[in-house]
């Protein structure tokens, strides 16, 4: 094994679990209870998963699928839904939060412990937790956690069959995708009012289910070379067209069709209309339309190079 792709292994897996950490003890701090700490029981898979990649897959990751991935968002996703719900429960009083003033207490906490060697973690602890709003600690939480995936997708190894510019392509529909999915749960979430607090698990189910394109290569790494094309033309639609079918499969079914419907949810049921929820409205009404015309076209065509045998 290269020493390159064992430290790329290896650092990236430890970023994941620390970020999956520094959530799991703002869920501990935020409902002051030390039981949560047992959410770092969830880490036990990813952990396992790096020992078992590093000795058989010498670091690499896996072709269509990166279990390195999926396994980082179990261990986060359940600290992310336990502080949406404890903000919207507590949603009154984290309103309150003034994040100058927090700044303010953040300098006076500092300031207090000059004349001191160091500082305690109890100290720090309290440092940490003035200098954001609840909200700002979940919305920072979010894009940390996008980011990450991007990054560690990028710097993990290659999987066998997988080129460099397959995985540049994946890495720019990642951004594409990351972009939109903390739109969503941004604009969305404010949009909630404190008599709906059963659309917050509409909006967290819909969020962790468009999670899962991060884990899934299956709409950019081809299962076939270039070389097949001529032995599989007559063969099913799926195996000629697979990559663009899979990318039609994850935009309308896990990316913008289920976002589509909760923002037609809100708006018709829950009755909240303004500017910004149209416009994303119609701009993921114009993604699945053109991904099914899409498919229209990929099966006008199939038909058509089947008819020419």
């Amino acid at each position: 094994m290269g020493l390159f792709h064992f430290l790329s292994a290896f650092i990236t897996r430890t970023l994941f679990i620390l970020v999956a950490v520094i959530a799991v003890w703002r869920v501990a701090h935020v409902k002051d209870n030390l039981y949560y700490w047992l959410l770092t029981l969830l880490f036990l898979p990813l952990v396992v998963e790096m020992i078992i990649t590093l000795k058989n897959q010498e670091g690499k990751d896996y072709k269509w699928f990166s279990p390195t991935v999926f396994l980082f968002l179990i261990s986060i996703i359940p600290s992310i839904w336990i502080l949406e719900l404890h903000h919207q429960q507590n949603k009154a009083a984290d309103d309150k939060c003034n994040y100058t003033v927090s700044l303010d207490s953040l300098g006076k906490i500092i300031n207090s412990n000059k004349t001191k060697d160091h500082l305690d973690y109890r100290t720090l602890s309290k440092v940490v937790n003035e200098a954001l709003c609840p909200n700002n600690w979940i919305l920072a939480l979010h894009e940390i956690l996008l980011i990450l995936l991007i990054i560690g997708k990028w710097f993990l190894p290659l999987g066998d069959g997988v080129t460099r510019e397959q995985l540049s392509q994946l890495l720019l529909i990642f951004v594409g995708t990351a972009a939109d999915i903390l739109e969503f749960t941004s604009e969305t979430r404010d949009d909630i009012k404190d008599n709906t607090p059963q659309l917050v698990y509409i909006i967290l189910a819909v969020w962790s289910w468009s999670m899962l394109q991060f884990p899934c290569h299956l709409c950019v790494v081809k299962t076939m070379t270039r070389g097949d094309d001529d032995a599989i033309e007559g063969d099913s639609l799926w195996s000629k067209y697979s990559t663009n079918l899979w990318s039609i499969v994850e935009t309308v079914f896990i990316h913008d069709g289920p976002f589509l419907v909760v923002r037609l949810t809100v708006m018709i049921y829950f009755g909240v209309i303004h500017q910004m929820i149209v416009f994303f409205t119609f701009k993921n009404f114009l993604v699945v339309i053109l991904n099914l015309y899409r498919l229209g076209v990929i099966c006008v065509d199939f038909r058509s190079s089947r008819s020419g045998l």
